[in-house]
Parts: C-alpha cells; sequence; structure tokens
C-alpha cells in the first residue's frame, strides 16, 4: 500500500509540474483563436469597409503578425524548456579555482561566479537567474536568450490582442453604453453564474479581460528583465548595490544575446553564439561584499 502511494504521488508531482506549461498553452492558443476570430469575422468593424481589396489585405497582414508571433512564442518556450542550463555535462575547471567559486554540498563540486543551486530542479545552474514556475525550468546562461526573447513576443502579443478588443468595444460603445455591458466587462463570471449573459459573450469577455491583466503583468516582468540585462545583473544580484559584471549597456545585450543580438530575436534559428562560456565572466569590481 505504501508503495503504491508512493508510485501515485510520483504520478501526481511529475504531472503537476507540467501543469503551469499547459495552463500557459491553453491561454495563449485561448487568445491566438479568439483574436483570429475577431479578424476572419468581425473586422474591420466599419461596415463599409467590409467588401473592400482593403479588407482583404488588411487581414492578411493581420493574420501574419499574429501568427508570426504565436510561432515565435511557441518556438522560444519549446528551445527554452529543451537547454539544460545547469552544470550536467559541463566541465568546470580543474583545482585552480578563482575569486567567486563556491562549493555547492548539495551537488558535491565547486561551482563558478554567478552560480547557485535550484532546490527545484536539484542541480546548480550556470548564472542562474531565477526557476520559471510557468516552464518547469530555470533561466540561466545558456536559455536566457530564449526566456527574454519569449517574453518579449508574448508582450508583443497581448497588446495586439488588447488592440484588436478594444476597437470592437469602442465599436459596442459608439451603439450605447448600456450597465450590463459595463458589469460584463469587470465581472463575466458573475454575469454567466447568474445567467445574465451567453457562454460565447462570457469567452470574449473572459479573455478580453485576461488580454489586459496579462498585458501589463508581462509589461511590468520583461521591463524588470530589459532593465537587468542592461544593467549586466541576475534577478538574484538586483539587491546588491555592486556591479561587478556591467560592462556597459551594449556588451551586456551582448553577453545575454549574443554576437547577433540586433537580430536574433526575430527568429530563434539564427545563430547568435555566447561571448562566454558561463563559468568565466568579466569583471570591472571586486567580487568580494563590502566590509
Amino acid at each position: 500500500m505504501a508503495r503504491f502511494m508512493s508510485s501515485l504521488w510520483c504520478k501526481v508531482e511529475s504531472s503537476g509540474r507540467h501543469l503551469p506549461i499547459v495552463l500557459n498553452a491553453l491561454l495563449v492558443f485561448s487568445i491566438t483563436a479568439e483574436v483570429s476570430y475577431l479578424v476572419l469575422v468581425e473586422a474591420p468593424f466599419e461596415p463599409e469597409q467590409k467588401k473592400t481589396e482593403w479588407s482583404t489585405m488588411w487581414k492578411a497582414m493581420h493574420l501574419f503578425a499574429q501568427y508570426f508571433m504565436l510561432g515565435n512564442i511557441t518556438w522560444n518556450a519549446s528551445l527554452f524548456v529543451k537547454t539544460n542550463p545547469s552544470i550536467r555535462g559541463v566541465f568546470l575547471g580543474g583545482d585552480a579555482l578563482g575569486q567567486g567559486w563556491r562549493y555547492c554540498y548539495n551537488c558535491e563540486t565547486h561551482t563558478p561566479p554567478r552560480c547557485s543551486h535550484c532546490y527545484d530542479c536539484n542541480v546548480c545552474v550556470l548564472r542562474r537567474d531565477h526557476h520559471c514556475v510557468f516552464f518547469g525550468q530555470c533561466v540561466g546562461f545558456y536559455n536566457y536568450r530564449y526566456f527574454l526573447t519569449c517574453l518579449f513576443f508574448m508582450w508583443a502579443g497581448l497588446l495586439y490582442a488588447v488592440v484588436m478588443n478594444a476597437e470592437v468595444f469602442i465599436v459596442i460603445l459608439k451603439e450605447g453604453v448600456t450597465f450590463h455591458s459595463v458589469l460584463l466587462l469587470l465581472m463575466p463570471w458573475i454575469m454567466l453564474v447568474s445567467g445574465q449573459v451567453t457562454a460565447r459573450a462570457f469567452a470574449f469577455a473572459f479573455i478580453a479581460d485576461t488580454c489586459v491583466v496579462g498585458f501589463l503583468l508581462v509589461a511590468a516582468f520583461l521591463f524588470f528583465h530589459v532593465v537587468l540585462m542592461l544593467r549586466g545583473q541576475t534577478t538574484r544580484e538586483w539587491y546588491s548595490t555592486r556591479r561587478p559584471y556591467n560592462l556597459g549597456a551594449l556588451a551586456n545585450i551582448r553577453e545575454c544575446l549574443g554576437k547577433y543580438w540586433y537580430i536574433c530575436w526575430l527568429c530563434p534559428l539564427i545563430p547568435s553564439p555566447l561571448p562566454g562560456d558561463g563559468i568565466n565572466f568579466k569583471v570591472t569590481g571586486s567580487l568580494e561584499p563590502m566590509k
């Protein structure tokens, strides 16, 4: 019985690790489906423009932009999860340990500067930033580019969805603002449970609200990581007043995104080799804490 319960718990725990990924994928594809419907069926929103040649071109351009962002989100997310940021399989060097090296009692090995142990992944991660619960993977030296690019296209996609939904609501507002429509936007769940709206209207209102909230959260998170990148810091180093790895804004971007940083964000297939190895870093100050 104990063995059965242990096996069942392991399966539940394994499934729980993938639950955030499934929920994220469901949310992304739901928003994509809703915006695709708006583009193909509802847009353009002015009646006199619906049967013009410009209407077809407008829809084609919007669909291309939408699925270009979706492709980048899914591809970067996939590469982020598949790329191993840990010290597994990495030769950390010989006995000559430099400044900033530490001993990890969990991994039973010396680890380089900016490397720390993740108790969720149960391994030390090179240039560890944080553990991303949405993907069940640590953000580190080798997959930071995919994480940041995925975050950027999520922000751009949510902004696009917010704009599209805003156009719909502007048309609705032109017809007149009612107490019913305001409650639908602010409290869609209550309106559905009370039977005041159809499931279709609830789905559109709920996705629209999710887009707005998601856009604000992702925008704040993206802004924070862009600031970190420009400062040459990780999330773990944010609270420190010292910035020993700050090489200047341009060099810091190159350290994170690689040699071809100015174009690699357009597509994850564009190679952009990183200038370092995740073990040795250029420093502009002391690594020891100030007394």
